[in-house]
């Protein structure tokens, strides 16, 4: 794929999506960090669904220190894995506290220290909440990458390196945002919404679908899930960067 493609790739991508941001929700660096931490390997959705019950009780590091290991458990058991991610939650409140003054910090080797945090969920934080060009490549954006050929690559970091490198500047910001998206509403694992895909036109992929037929559905449903989601279609998946 040529820097051409690239740049009219994006170009429309901006077009539809003008001010693309992620879908958990969140008040504070703080309380988007728990959020990542608590989607790998579980939906946005269920993610939303678990920290409406704790943000309101517990927003900062000192809150949920306080709130103790079982209160946290108690909040966020409907989300896979909750023990281990309660257990990294609280280990990751202490060094916040004991170690930076209770915010989150800024620099990703001081992100990465963090139990739970991985350079996935520190390449979200550093985008997401500082307004860095980086890039956390999770499933759909490892999916859409290959897919496309808009930047190829065998590993997450791989994949990540390329689209640093190829993603015309003005869109490197959002770029991200834009890619997850589309890959979990557009580019879906078991069968893509080609006909729909605003760039099926430039993107490289060999098997594009047909319009859908009644039946699709429940299938397409099945592939809108959070940064976990399987990629199917026997497309190997990326490490959760996050563990």
């Amino acid at each position: 794929m040529n820097r051409a493609k690239r740049t009219e790739i994006f170009r429309r991508l901006r077009e539809s999506n003008p001010s693309p941001t992620t879908e958990l929700h969140y008040a504070s660096t703080f309380e988007l960090l728990v959020a990542v931490i608590l989607s790998a390997q579980a939906t946005d959705k269920g993610v939303n669904k678990a920290t409406a019950r704790l943000f309101p009780v517990a927003s900062t590091p000192q809150a949920i220190l306080a709130l103790g290991e079982e209160g946290l458990k108690e909040r966020i058991r409907t989300i896979g894995l909750f023990n281990s991610k309660a257990k990294n939650i609280m280990a990751a409140c202490r060094i916040l506290v004991d170690a930076h003054g209770g915010e989150v910090p800024r620099e990703r080797k001081a992100l990465e220290a963090l139990p739970g945090v991985g350079r996935k969920t520190a390449n979200v934080i550093l985008n997401t909440a500082f307004g860095e060009p980086a890039m956390a490549v999770d499933t759909h954006i490892f999916r859409v990458a290959n897919r496309t050929r808009i930047a190829a690559g065998k590993t997450p970091l791989a994949v990540e390196q390329r689209l640093l490198r190829l993603v015309p500047k003005e869109f490197l910001q959002d770029a991200h945002h834009w890619l997850i998206l589309h890959g979990r509403y557009v580019c879906t694992a078991r069968k893509p919404r080609c006909p729909e895909c605003s760039i099926a036109d430039l993107c490289e992929y060999k098997h594009k679908t047909a319009a859908l037929v009644p039946g699709d559905a429940a299938a397409q449903s099945a592939d809108r899930g959070g940064d976990g989601a399987p990629t199917g279609g026997g497309e190997k998946p990326p490490l959760d960067a996050t563990s």
